[in-house]
Protein backbone atom coordinates (compact mmCIF):
# COMPACT_ATOMS: atom_id res chain seq x y z
CA UNK A 1 0.00 0.00 0.00
CA UNK A 2 1.27 3.46 -0.93
CA UNK A 3 2.26 5.60 1.54
CA UNK A 4 0.48 8.19 0.40
CA UNK A 5 -2.96 6.02 0.62
CA UNK A 6 -1.77 5.68 3.92
CA UNK A 7 -1.86 8.86 4.56
CA UNK A 8 -5.22 10.01 3.18
CA UNK A 9 -6.92 7.35 5.18
CA UNK A 10 -5.60 8.67 8.49
CA UNK A 11 -5.79 11.98 7.57
CA UNK A 12 -10.04 11.56 7.47
CA UNK A 13 -9.45 11.08 11.22
CA UNK A 14 -8.76 14.46 13.04
CA UNK A 15 -7.57 12.72 15.94
CA UNK A 16 -4.93 10.96 14.27
CA UNK A 17 -1.80 13.16 12.99
CA UNK A 18 0.66 11.71 10.75
CA UNK A 19 4.43 12.78 12.29
CA UNK A 20 6.38 10.90 9.78
CA UNK A 21 7.24 8.24 7.37
CA UNK A 22 9.44 5.69 6.17
CA UNK A 23 10.40 3.53 3.22
CA UNK A 24 11.97 1.16 5.44
CA UNK A 25 11.97 -1.13 9.10
CA UNK A 26 15.70 0.24 10.09
CA UNK A 27 14.61 4.35 9.38
CA UNK A 28 10.80 2.92 10.58
CA UNK A 29 12.82 1.78 13.88
CA UNK A 30 14.96 5.21 14.02
CA UNK A 31 11.43 7.29 13.55
CA UNK A 32 10.07 5.81 16.39
CA UNK A 33 12.77 5.75 18.92
CA UNK A 34 13.39 9.62 17.87
CA UNK A 35 9.78 11.13 17.86
CA UNK A 36 7.93 8.61 20.07
CA UNK A 37 4.77 8.21 18.35
CA UNK A 38 1.75 6.56 19.83
CA UNK A 39 1.15 3.68 17.01
CA UNK A 40 3.22 3.02 13.84
CA UNK A 41 1.55 1.42 11.02
CA UNK A 42 3.76 -0.94 9.84
CA UNK A 43 3.60 -2.68 6.30
CA UNK A 44 4.86 -6.02 6.69
CA UNK A 45 6.58 -6.01 3.09
CA UNK A 46 8.92 -3.10 3.97
CA UNK A 47 12.28 -3.98 3.21
CA UNK A 48 15.52 -3.60 4.74
CA UNK A 49 15.08 -6.24 7.62
CA UNK A 50 12.81 -8.37 9.43
CA UNK A 51 9.29 -7.38 10.57
CA UNK A 52 8.91 -9.62 13.19
CA UNK A 53 12.74 -8.71 14.23
CA UNK A 54 11.70 -5.03 13.69
CA UNK A 55 8.70 -5.19 15.98
CA UNK A 56 10.33 -7.17 18.93
CA UNK A 57 13.15 -4.72 19.10
CA UNK A 58 10.68 -2.07 19.26
CA UNK A 59 8.53 -3.55 21.76
CA UNK A 60 11.88 -3.54 23.72
CA UNK A 61 13.53 -0.16 23.04
CA UNK A 62 9.81 2.14 22.58
CA UNK A 63 7.36 0.20 24.67
CA UNK A 64 5.26 3.81 24.63
CA UNK A 65 4.46 2.71 20.77
CA UNK A 66 1.71 0.44 19.41
CA UNK A 67 2.64 -1.43 16.25
CA UNK A 68 -0.29 -1.61 14.02
CA UNK A 69 0.59 -4.08 10.72
CA UNK A 70 -0.51 -4.01 7.87
CA UNK A 71 -0.56 -7.36 5.76
CA UNK A 72 -1.73 -8.69 1.90
CA UNK A 73 -1.69 -12.68 3.22
CA UNK A 74 -4.81 -13.57 5.30
CA UNK A 75 -2.88 -15.56 7.64
CA UNK A 76 -3.91 -16.83 11.10
CA UNK A 77 -0.47 -18.37 11.83
CA UNK A 78 1.55 -15.12 10.55
CA UNK A 79 -0.86 -12.73 12.32
CA UNK A 80 -0.16 -15.16 15.44
CA UNK A 81 3.46 -14.53 15.04
CA UNK A 82 2.96 -10.54 14.63
CA UNK A 83 0.96 -10.26 18.05
CA UNK A 84 3.48 -12.80 20.12
CA UNK A 85 6.25 -10.42 18.90
CA UNK A 86 4.38 -7.42 20.03
CA UNK A 87 2.31 -5.86 17.63
CA UNK A 88 -1.28 -4.53 18.49
CA UNK A 89 -3.45 -5.23 15.76
CA UNK A 90 -3.26 -6.74 12.42
CA UNK A 91 -5.26 -5.21 9.17
CA UNK A 92 -5.01 -6.98 5.90
CA UNK A 93 -4.69 -4.28 3.03
CA UNK A 94 -7.65 -4.71 1.31
CA UNK A 95 -9.61 -4.24 4.47
CA UNK A 96 -7.37 -0.64 5.85
CA UNK A 97 -10.29 1.00 3.79
CA UNK A 98 -12.47 0.02 6.59
CA UNK A 99 -10.42 -0.91 9.43
CA UNK A 100 -7.41 0.97 9.47
CA UNK A 101 -8.76 3.71 11.44
CA UNK A 102 -10.84 1.43 13.83
CA UNK A 103 -7.03 -1.00 14.60
CA UNK A 104 -5.04 2.29 14.73
CA UNK A 105 -7.82 3.45 17.59
CA UNK A 106 -7.99 0.24 19.33
CA UNK A 107 -3.86 0.15 19.53
CA UNK A 108 -3.60 3.57 20.81
CA UNK A 109 -5.97 2.37 24.17
CA UNK A 110 -3.66 -0.42 24.06
CA UNK A 111 -6.14 -3.31 22.42
CA UNK A 112 -5.71 -5.72 19.89
CA UNK A 113 -7.43 -5.69 16.58
CA UNK A 114 -7.30 -8.46 14.15
CA UNK A 115 -8.66 -7.83 10.71
CA UNK A 116 -12.64 -10.25 10.56
CA UNK A 117 -11.23 -12.99 8.38
CA UNK A 118 -8.44 -13.68 9.89
CA UNK A 119 -10.07 -13.12 13.95
CA UNK A 120 -12.28 -16.40 13.70
CA UNK A 121 -8.63 -18.44 12.05
CA UNK A 122 -6.42 -16.88 15.18
CA UNK A 123 -8.83 -17.62 17.92
CA UNK A 124 -8.85 -21.36 16.26
CA UNK A 125 -5.19 -21.49 16.37
CA UNK A 126 -4.90 -20.04 19.54
CA UNK A 127 -7.71 -22.42 20.89
CA UNK A 128 -5.37 -25.46 19.03
CA UNK A 129 -2.06 -24.23 20.85
CA UNK A 130 -3.96 -23.69 24.02
CA UNK A 131 -5.39 -27.38 24.03
CA UNK A 132 -1.00 -28.00 23.12
CA UNK A 133 -2.58 -29.99 20.48
CA UNK A 134 0.39 -28.72 18.20
CA UNK A 135 3.26 -26.87 19.10
CA UNK A 136 4.02 -23.53 16.79
CA UNK A 137 6.69 -25.64 15.02
CA UNK A 138 4.36 -27.67 14.21
CA UNK A 139 1.56 -25.57 12.98
CA UNK A 140 4.19 -23.50 10.89
CA UNK A 141 4.50 -27.35 9.02
CA UNK A 142 1.22 -28.20 9.08
CA UNK A 143 0.76 -24.57 6.98
CA UNK A 144 3.95 -25.28 4.50
CA UNK A 145 2.85 -28.54 4.13
CA UNK A 146 -0.79 -27.06 2.89
CA UNK A 147 0.28 -24.75 0.82
CA UNK A 148 2.29 -27.53 -1.08
CA UNK A 149 6.18 -27.62 0.08
CA UNK A 150 8.10 -30.57 0.03
CA UNK A 151 10.00 -32.15 3.13
CA UNK A 152 13.07 -30.88 1.52
CA UNK A 153 11.31 -27.29 0.61
CA UNK A 154 10.15 -27.10 4.38
CA UNK A 155 13.60 -27.72 5.53
CA UNK A 156 15.38 -25.20 4.06
CA UNK A 157 12.78 -22.70 4.61
CA UNK A 158 13.05 -23.17 8.39
CA UNK A 159 16.81 -24.48 8.46
CA UNK A 160 15.92 -27.54 9.83
CA UNK A 161 17.29 -31.10 8.40
CA UNK A 162 14.25 -33.04 5.72
CA UNK A 163 14.81 -35.62 8.52
CA UNK A 164 13.46 -33.58 11.10
CA UNK A 165 10.99 -31.96 8.96
CA UNK A 166 9.49 -35.58 8.17
CA UNK A 167 9.72 -36.74 11.96
CA UNK A 168 7.17 -33.26 12.68
CA UNK A 169 4.98 -34.42 10.01
CA UNK A 170 4.41 -38.03 11.27
CA UNK A 171 4.04 -36.61 14.39
CA UNK A 172 1.58 -34.38 12.89
CA UNK A 173 -0.41 -36.87 11.14
CA UNK A 174 -0.26 -38.95 14.31
CA UNK A 175 -1.43 -36.21 16.89
CA UNK A 176 -4.78 -34.75 14.05
CA UNK A 177 -5.49 -38.52 13.39
CA UNK A 178 -5.34 -37.78 9.70
CA UNK A 179 -4.17 -40.27 6.89
CA UNK A 180 -3.85 -38.20 2.92
CA UNK A 181 -2.27 -34.85 2.40
CA UNK A 182 -6.08 -33.64 1.12
CA UNK A 183 -6.84 -34.10 5.15
CA UNK A 184 -3.99 -32.19 6.42
CA UNK A 185 -5.58 -29.13 3.79
CA UNK A 186 -8.78 -29.53 4.84
CA UNK A 187 -7.65 -28.93 8.84
CA UNK A 188 -5.23 -26.52 7.55
CA UNK A 189 -8.57 -24.82 5.82
CA UNK A 190 -10.81 -25.13 8.73
CA UNK A 191 -8.06 -23.47 10.94
CA UNK A 192 -8.06 -20.86 8.23
CA UNK A 193 -3.64 -21.56 8.20
CA UNK A 194 -4.11 -20.79 4.76
CA UNK A 195 -6.62 -19.13 2.34
CA UNK A 196 -9.48 -20.77 0.43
Amino acid sequence: MHRRTLRRLLGVEQAVSVIDEASDLSSAAGHVERDHPRVLVLDLDMPNGSAIDTIRHLRARAPWTQIVVLAIEESALIAQQLLAAGAAAFVLKDRAETELLEAVARAARGEEFVSASVATGLEALRRTAHEELLSPREIEIVRLIALGHTSVEIATMLHLSRRTVETHRARIFHKLDLKTRAELVRFALDHRLIGA
